[in-house]
């Protein structure tokens, strides 16, 4: 995937939906949790050191399995290479859960499930098309997905 670096770092200095100090393994080989503040920004979760203001990843939250691992932990992998896994260990069972429903939440396929849901419901309780339809359709190919929205 191609990005530009300095939007990133800009993205990553935005309001999270959801932030937390939590323990955290990358998927390299021998490797161990570390501390990391873990930061929720649309749908990239960013990771710090604790002590720094740069992050020193992102993982984009599409296409990727998010599964509930032990009690306090989780893992994210992605669907296209499912031996890269990252593992989160969290403070809580509750804490664990909260992350799980924010980072489902956060992909772009969920909010465009999302919108599709909600554009029928209005339409089955109106009878009309939705107002969404007056200013946006979904149209394919959009955002690197399978489907997209194109504002008119």
């Amino acid at each position: 995937m191609r990005y530009n670096e300095r939007e990133l770092l800009s993205l990553a200095r935005q309001p999270a939906e959801k932030a937390a100090e939590i323990l955290m393994r990358v998927p390299k080989k021998g490797s161990v949790l570390k501390k990391r503040l873990v930061k929720l920004v649309v749908n990239f979760l960013f990771y710090f050191r604790t002590d720094e203001a740069e992050p020193i990843g992102a993982l984009l939250l599409e296409h990727c399995r998010i599964t509930k691992e032990e009690e306090n932990v989780f893992s994210i992998s992605f669907i296209e290479e499912p031996e890269r896994k990252y593992c989160f260990e969290c403070d809580s069972e509750e804490q664990c859960q909260e992350w799980i429903e924010a980072l489902k939440r956060a992909s772009y396929e969920f909010m465009r499930r999302s919108l599709i849901f909600y554009r029928n419901e209005i339409q089955k309780m109106t009878g009309k098309v939705s107002p969404l339809e007056s200013c946006c359709q979904v149209v394919p190919g959009g955002f690197g997905q399978e489907q997209g929205l194109v504002l008119s």
